[in-house]
């Protein structure tokens, strides 16, 4: 039986990089994937691949930079009554502007990176965790960066963000480590994708693999195998 038969998985950034590849992967899987995104023809373009590989996904347009608590609770309600619960939340959105000195960054758009990679994923998350809670087992993942590359000079408040997105998972596993829900976080390699797009030059942007090689980490993390990553940042090999 497919790892993830049975379970509904939200994904955000799924129309693009990561986000994507990962929620091909989890409907390859048997997951029923919602996927979450703010540019709806891109949104229907990866609906359209999963209906030809596993169950049928859902779309749920939203823009993480100006949705409100309310609105994720709305989501979280209507993809659990809906669709027969929620099992798991796969965090790929991410907004990175490019590298930049900390003294000349507009505020806005500090302001704007720190929410979309840090505020916005816990508030979702908070408002998952009572549905998450109904299922017997159910997973959280936060994808992070190499704290090593991106906590230094130019990387601004994606930097920031992403060290801070591994104290909440740290801090949040402490909290329900005793609970069906499982939280970690993925530390992926070097991979193409629009953050590294934007921070280095075209050689080192594309001499490198596609995201799918770090989707099935995505799946294993969702899945029930993925309990022995509870809690902690799981760096995987890529997967050819």
């Amino acid at each position: 039986m497919p790892v993830l038969a049975g379970r509904v998985v939200l994904v955000t950034g799924a129309h693009g990089g990561l986000g994507e590849a990962a929620a091909l992967a989890c409907a390859a899987a048997g997951a029923t994937v919602v996927l979450l995104g703010r540019k709806v023809p891109k949104l229907s373009k990866v609906y359209d691949s999963l209906k030809q590989v596993g169950p049928e996904p859902a779309n749920y347009p939203l823009d993480l930079a100006g949705a409100s608590p309310a609105d994720y609770e709305t989501m979280a309600e209507k993809i659990a009554t809906e669709l027969g619960g929620l099992h798991g939340v796969l965090h790929c959105a991410a907004d990175f502007a490019g590298l930049q000195p900390l003294e000349v960054t507009p505020p806005e758009d500090f302001v704007r990176q720190i929410h979309v990679n840090l505020t916005a994923p816990w508030l979702l998350t908070q408002a998952c965790l009572p549905w998450l809670k109904k299922e017997s087992d159910s997973a959280v993942v936060f994808v992070g960066d190499d704290l090593n590359r991106v906590n230094k000079a130019y990387w601004g408040a994606y930097g920031v963000a992403k060290a801070g997105l591994v104290g909440l998972m740290h801090m949040l596993h402490d909290e329900t480590e005793t609970g069906p829900v499982r939280v970690s976080a993925l530390q992926p390699g070097p991979m193409r994708s629009a953050v590294r797009n934007r921070a280095y030059v075209e050689g080192a942007a594309t001499n490198c693999p596609p995201p799918s090689v770090y989707a099935p980490a995505c799946v294993h993390l969702l899945s029930e195998a993925g309990r022995d990553q509870r809690g902690q940042v799981y760096a995987p090999r890529p997967t050819a």
